[in-house]
Formats: C-alpha cells, sequence, structure tokens
C-alpha cells in the first residue's frame, strides 16, 4: 500500500493517473460500447454523452481505489459503475425537458437497488417517455450489486448507504421538477432532515445529498473484515454533510453563471451575497478537516479534501467573472498542497486528460 501511505502527496496525482485512470477509461469504453446499443436512440444518446460529457466525475471518484485495504479493480469497477448510473440518470431528467415526478422517482429506484446485493431491478422507465435501452440500466445495477455482495462488511455498511443514496435520489426528484414547483416540494423536505444539522441552511443541506462520496467512501470501508457500526457512524458523519457538502458546493459554485443563463437551479445562488458564498465554503473546508481527523488514514481524507479544490476550482469555469477572485482566495486559504494541486490539475486540463 505504497501509494496510500503518499496520498498527502502531489505526486500521488502522478501515480492515480497511471495506476487508476487508464482503468477508469477502459470500463467507460466497455459501457460506451454497450449503451450504443440501447435499442432507443434517446436513451443510447444520453448515456453516451452521460459517459463522454461526466467522465471526471468517475475519475475523480476512483481515488477510493487507493484507499488501504481494497481490492483496486474492483473498487474501480463499483465507482465507475454506480457514477455512471448516476450521471446517465441525471441527464435523464435534465437533458429532455421531462417534469415527471413519478417517473423521476421510479428511474432513481436504480440508485437503491444498486446497493441492495439482494434486490430485484425494477422497471425503471415504466413512467418514462423512453424505455428500450437493451438490458443498460439494468446491467450497471446488477454490476454494483456483486460488488458489495462480496465486501467482507457488506452487512455492517449497507443501511447507511442506502440513506445515502435515498438522499440523493430524493434530491434527484425533487430538484429537476417544474421551477414553479420544485422550491417548495425541495425545502418541504429539506425541513424535515434540518434538526440533525444545526447550523447548515436547506440548500447546503441540499447539496451534501449531491455527492456519491460517502457512497464510494463507505464501500472501501467495507473491505475491513473488523468494521463496526461505530466505525460507520464516525465515518459517514465526517462525510456528511460536510465533505459531501464541500464537494457539491465547489461544483455549483463554478456553474454560477452558466446556470443562471439557463434558469437551473443552483444552491450557491441562495447565498445573500457574494462575501457570505465565500465565508461559507472556507467554512465547509474547514469543518471537512476537523471531521477527518478522527478517521483512519486522515492523510488520505485530507487528500481529498485538497483534491476536491484543486480540480473543481481549475476548471476553466472556475476563472469566470462572477468566480475568479474567490477563487484565487480559497485556493490560497487551502495552502501550499492545493495551490500544487491546482497547478497540476490545470496542466491535466490543458493536455485534455481531465
Amino acid at each position: 500500500m505504497e501509494i496510500a501511505k503518499q496520498v498527502s502527496n502531489p505526486r500521488l496525482i502522478y501515480s492515480f493517473i497511471r495506476t487508476v485512470f487508464p482503468e477508469v477509461k477502459s470500463q467507460l469504453q466497455d459501457w460506451e460500447h454497450r449503451a450504443s446499443h440501447c435499442p432507443d436512440q434517446v436513451l443510447a444518446d444520453q448515456a453516451i454523452a452521460s459517459i463522454r460529457h461526466k467522465e471526471f466525475h468517475c475519475l475523480g471518484g476512483s481515488i477510493y481505489a487507493l484507499y488501504p485495504g481494497v481490492r483496486t479493480k474492483e473498487v474501480i469497477e463499483f465507482v465507475v459503475a454506480y457514477q455512471t448510473i448516476s450521471d446517465y440518470l441525471d441527464n435523464l431528467v435534465d437533458a429532455l425537458e421531462i417534469h415527471d415526478e413519478l417517473a423521476y422517482g421510479q428511474l432513481h429506484l436504480a440508485m437503491t437497488e444498486a446497493l441492495d446485493a439482494n434486490a430485484k431491478c425494477s422497471d425503471y422507465y415504466a413512467y418514462y417517455p423512453y424505455h428500450e435501452d437493451g438490458g443498460y440500466l439494468k446491467a450497471l445495477v446488477q454490476t454494483c450489486q456483486r460488488r458489495v455482495q462480496d465486501l467482507p462488511s457488506y452487512p455492517t455498511i449497507k443501511g447507511s448507504m442506502l440513506e445515502l443514496a435515498e438522499l440523493y435520489a430524493m434530491l434527484q426528484t425533487t430538484k429537476h421538477l417544474q421551477p414553479s414547483v420544485r422550491e417548495e416540494k425541495m425545502l418541504r423536505w429539506l425541513n424535515q432532515l434540518l434538526s440533525n444539522y444545526p447550523g447548515l441552511s436547506p440548500w447546503e443541506l441540499a447539496a451534501a445529498t449531491g455527492s456519491t462520496l460517502g457512497i464510494f467512501y463507505l464501500f472501501a470501508l467495507a473491505y475491513s473484515p473488523d468494521l463496526t457500526e461505530s466505525d460507520v457512524k464516525q465515518a459517514k458523519n465526517a462525510y456528511f454533510p460536510w465533505i459531501a457538502g464541500l464537494h457539491i458546493l465547489l461544483d455549483y459554485f463554478i456553474d454560477l453563471e452558466e446556470d443562471r443563463e439557463t434558469s437551473q437551479l443552483n444552491f450557491v445562488e441562495y447565498y445573500p451575497s457574494p462575501r457570505e458564498r465565500e465565508e461559507r465554503l472556507k467554512h465547509f473546508v474547514e469543518v471537512s478537516y476537523l471531521q477527518i481527523r478522527g478517521l483512519n488514514y486522515p492523510k488520505f481524507h485530507e487528500a481529498i479534501v485538497q483534491g476536491l479544490m484543486a480540480m473543481y476550482l481549475s476548471d476553466p469555469k472556475g476563472s469566470s467573472q462572477e468566480c475568479t477572485q474567490v477563487t484565487q482566495r480559497l485556493i490560497r486559504a487551502g495552502g501550499i498542497k492545493v495551490k500544487i494541486l491546482y497547478s497540476i490539475c490545470k496542466r491535466l486540463r490543458g493536455k485534455g486528460m481531465l
């Protein structure tokens, strides 16, 4: 596990690229080939687009393939399949201007059933206007089911993984509804949860529900045969809402101008001022670091936080007129390792590798 020991070192990025990136890209090519054979061309197009345009989600999530004690290729297989489900469904509820809460909920059963080794696959397209995918979504779900079933501590992490997946599914089901109803429905749902997360706004909590990182960490953690309920609770509380919230808030932060132009819901837009927006992003970074201290291999998780900042803020959208000053201040606040990782990510983007 030499890589894991060096995880806080920026050189890890190069090891990550050499050992993990090729396998991720290979598996995504296989799924894209399968997607190209969907009988319904609309579904085929959305499946292919989700892979080609959101590849970096699978690349980033596969960092957990370097967590100590895991079987690297199995983690990559799970992360790629599960994240591809997420990205594909996101396209189906976002790109086609279909606003049907029942259809959204049915589609997102795939997110929870993928984590339940004993679940039978539902008819995910039952209420959706397009149906024939040639078994594509079912194959993704069953790939995840096979991987979770083999985890030594699967029974210990199953409940927490499903809880995070259910929150994700609810977010996707409500936030893509018609603008006239989505905010009210989301607030009604979020306000039922807020008492468990004092100090968070509804939209910060919503952001946290939109991340798959907690699920990926729990998956990696479950390779330990001695995992306890206490270990799982501590891991989940560190990632949700803090690291997960930082993940999605950064994503929405760099999308501010784009989402404003296209009238898309953006959780960062709800901050009353640019100053508060910046301060809350910094707060999520600070609390994430505090939460990490209680986890095994804290340097690994520090690298996750540093990598999130570097990856998202190095996106060209992070240098937009809306974002550029805050981006630079966040990088400075992150310290020397974030600065180095940011520079590396910029170079990788320039070479088309990220």
